[in-house]
């Protein structure tokens, strides 16, 4: 697999994976962290996306950044 295609598959799922998950989650009872579950999975996303983002800004072929 490319660098670039890997991007675009990190980009897809940082992107996709909190709305795709909402509506598998099926009742707010569950608490972790002391958050209801769906709040959890909201929150957990944010982290994973940026993670992810990351991930792909120093992968990416086409984000040469210029040292002097």
């Amino acid at each position: 697999m490319t660098r670039k295609k890997l991007c675009y598959l990190l980009t897809f799922i940082a992107y996709f994976g909190m709305p795709l998950g909402i509506p598998f989650i099926k009742s707010a009872e569950p608490y972790i962290l002391g958050l209801p579950f769906l709040l959890f999975w909201m929150v957990l996303w944010i982290f994973l996306g940026t993670g992810l983002m990351i991930i792909v800004h120093r992968i990416n072929p086409d984000a040469k950044e210029e040292v002097e």
